[in-house]
């Protein structure tokens, strides 16, 4: 039985996707808090929070309360959850939804219960967990109840997640501490020592988003902006410019790792799901599988066909909510997987 207080959320590392029964995607926002650290209360929570990042007062501070595809704050998260659950459901809430919640596959049992317990504290009726995988695969259409084996990649933000489902569940898979957040680390990294140029997070995901790539070719290979931060020699504010070449080179460490986890699951897979890969390709879902030439890396080094997910960020949040439709999918996922790198 399915009500339509029902949700579904991708608790991501970067942002948070609310999927509604009836509605579809109700809300996309970061996952940051602002908190006053005199008095511990929220100041602001999802993007008005996230325009605070680095620019806040002494007492306020600026936090994402998750790490890696995991809880690192429990009652930051916990309250960032409630916001957000209050924000969608508005007077609704003495009706209290139930709600399915994602996980990396690689997440301990301790990390399941924290995130199983933040939602249900954040006003849950009842708290499902699926991982990222099943629900990517979901979100994108697959029919994973069929004895036919899929592969997906999910970059998130801070993990990737790469999996072979058949027959509703995973059969192997691997969670890389690898994502969109490692991406920027590396872009500031190799600015700070090529350029002695100090950059924040916000303008090296705007650099990964416009001028990034992790595999170079003729049209992308000249495409440049300009890079404005803090000279680290000067300490005076500084203007560079920054080009698609540099930044496949400063990727090249967090990419790689990608791809060799990619590599490691399928040699693990059962030869017959191996031969349905082949097949179907590879799936990518997640904001960090829409880096420019990503794909086309992926493809090349794996010999298969590679397809990045139509509308590939909301792909999670939407087979959230699809899940909740398919109580079948939902037992199987609390089973876990059968191989785990």
């Amino acid at each position: 039985m399915c009500f339509e207080e029902d949700i579904g959320i991708d608790l991501g590392t970067a942002s948070v996707l609310v999927f509604k029964k009836g509605k579809g995607i109700v809300l996309h926002e970061p996952s940051v808090v602002a908190i006053d650290r005199n008095t511990d209360k929220v100041i602001a929570v999802g993007e008005e929070a996230r325009e605070m990042l680095g620019r806040t007062p002494g007492h306020i501070v600026a936090i994402r309360p998750l790490k890696e595809g995991v809880i690192a704050d429990y009652d930051t998260t916990e309250k960032m959850l409630a916001y957000f659950v209050r924000k969608i459901m508005g007077r609704k809430l003495f009706f209290k939804p139930r709600v399915i919640v994602c996980i990396p596959t690689g997440a301990t049992d301790v990390e399941e219960r924290a995130v199983r317990q933040a939602t249900l504290s954040a006003g849950a009726r009842q708290a499902f967990i699926i991982e990222e995988p099943i629900a990517a695969a979901l979100g994108a259409g697959i029919n994973i109840s069929e004895a036919t084996g899929h592969m997906v990649v999910d970059i998130g933000g801070g993990t990737s997640d790469v999996a072979v489902l058949s027959l509703g569940g995973a059969v192997c898979n691997a969670s890389l501490r690898v994502g969109g957040d490692k991406f920027d680390e590396a872009l500031i990294r190799f600015i700070r020592r090529e350029y002695n140029l100090m950059i924040g997070d916000r303008t090296a995901e705007e650099i990964k988003i416009r001028v990034g790539t992790a595999y170079v070719n003729e049209e992308n290979r000249y495409r440049s902006m300009e890079v404005r931060g803090r000279d680290l020699v000067t300490g005076l504010p500084k203007t560079i410019v920054f080009t698609s070449e540099e930044t496949w080179d400063a990727l090249q460490e967090p990419v790689e790792a990608v791809i060799e986890g990619v590599k490691k699951v399928l040699e693990i897979t059962p030869p017959e799901l191996a031969a349905d890969i082949v097949n179907n390709g590879i799936v990518m879902t997640g904001g960090g599988s829409l880096l420019d030439g990503l794909d086309i890396l992926l493809s090349k080094r794996t010999n298969l066909p590679v397809h990045i997910a139509d509308d590939a960020i909301c792909c999670v949040a939407r087979g959230t909510g699809r899940a909740l439709t398919q109580v079948h999918v939902l037992s199987r996922a609390q089973k876990g997987p059968r191989r785990v790198l």
